[in-house]
């Protein structure tokens, strides 16, 4: 990487300081306490990219140049390339809110089979949410849950939303090069101080890649669900991550043995965009792999800085 090593660029090392410096916006809303705008200040992009085959399997041993990436229709050299495995930090948030009343169980099987998978240097935390958010274990490579995890009930209503911001905030803290937000929730937010574009946005900051598992109960419907499903939906696909329609059965014991294994084996993609205008304006970022039968998964753009 001696190419980009220069008094105006910076070493492999800051460059990974800046993971959580890359952010993207949602669609929805900002409420009052979305004012302050999460933006990009420095030249580097970094992406963290899923690659998978037909079979959903992660493709390994890709070389730099089956990679191309896109800003705006423009196309990009790539600086920075990256394949080793390594640790992640996870946070899972397990919805307990009234709505959620009967899924509860069903939500910390799901969770116990994450930590199931952490390999040696892996760590996790867990969180549940309601009315408030709750710590129920620290980060940590335990395969189990502490008691209390045994007593979660569903009751009150949901901060969704404040609970991805914190998550977020929680990994900004972290060293791990990889992490992600596990969301085991039925979509619904009912009394957040944050809007969802501002838990999205602290979570592009982070790093974050969200996986989303929708707990709706299988006789609800309706146009509430639909959106509900839609917000989680966008979580995982702006920040490069899987939303989980069925949390049950086979399915979810195989989707979260494929989450821990993908998030220690995703590519570091980095570049520096030949658009240099502080203009605050959304950067819609296209990454591509070749053979076309391969699918990539990373996050979809990013705020460029403003000059304020």
């Amino acid at each position: 990487m001696k190419q980009f090593l220069s008094a105006h660029r910076i070493s492999s090392s800051a460059a990974f300081f800046v993971f959580g410096l890359l952010i993207a916006a949602a669609a929805s809303p900002a409420t009052a306490q979305d004012k302050d705008v999460i933006t990009v200040d420095t030249p580097l992009v970094l992406l963290n990219a899923t690659v998978t085959d037909r079979d959903g399997n992660p493709s390994l041993g890709l070389k730099k140049e089956q990679f191309a990436v896109s800003e705006q229709g423009v196309l990009q050299e790539i600086e920075i390339f990256e394949t080793e495995e390594t640790p992640f930090a996870a946070v899972i948030l397990i919805d307990t809110s009234g709505s959620m009343e009967q899924r509860v169980s069903l939500a910390r099987a799901a969770a116990l089979r994450f930590l199931d998978g952490l390999r040696a240097d892996d760590q996790a935390a867990i969180y549940n949410f309601d009315s408030k958010l709750t710590l129920v274990q620290d980060f940590s490579n335990l395969r189990d849950l502490y008691p209390r995890a045994y007593d979660l009930k569903a009751s009150g209503w949901t901060v969704l939303y404040d609970a991805v911001y914190s998550a977020a905030q929680e990994l900004s803290k972290r060293p791990e090069k990889r992490k992600a937000i596990i969301v085991l929730s039925d979509g619904a937010d009912t009394r957040s101080g944050r809007s969802a574009s501002k838990a999205l946005d602290a979570a592009m900051e982070a790093n974050a890649t969200i996986y989303t598992v929708d707990m709706s109960g299988l006789n609800t419907g309706g146009t509430s669900r639909m959106q509900n499903r839609g917000v989680l939906k966008n979580f995982a696909e702006k920040t490069g991550g899987r939303f989980i329609e069925t949390p049950g059965g086979v399915q979810m014991r195989e989707a979260f043995e494929n989450i821990v294994k993908e998030l220690g084996i995703q590519y570091t993609i980095g570049y520096y965009p030949t658009d240099t205008r502080k203009d605050g304006k959304w950067r819609k970022i296209e990454l591509k792999v070749t053979p076309d039968s391969l699918k990539v998964r990373a996050r979809k753009g990013y705020n460029a800085p403003s000059k304020d």
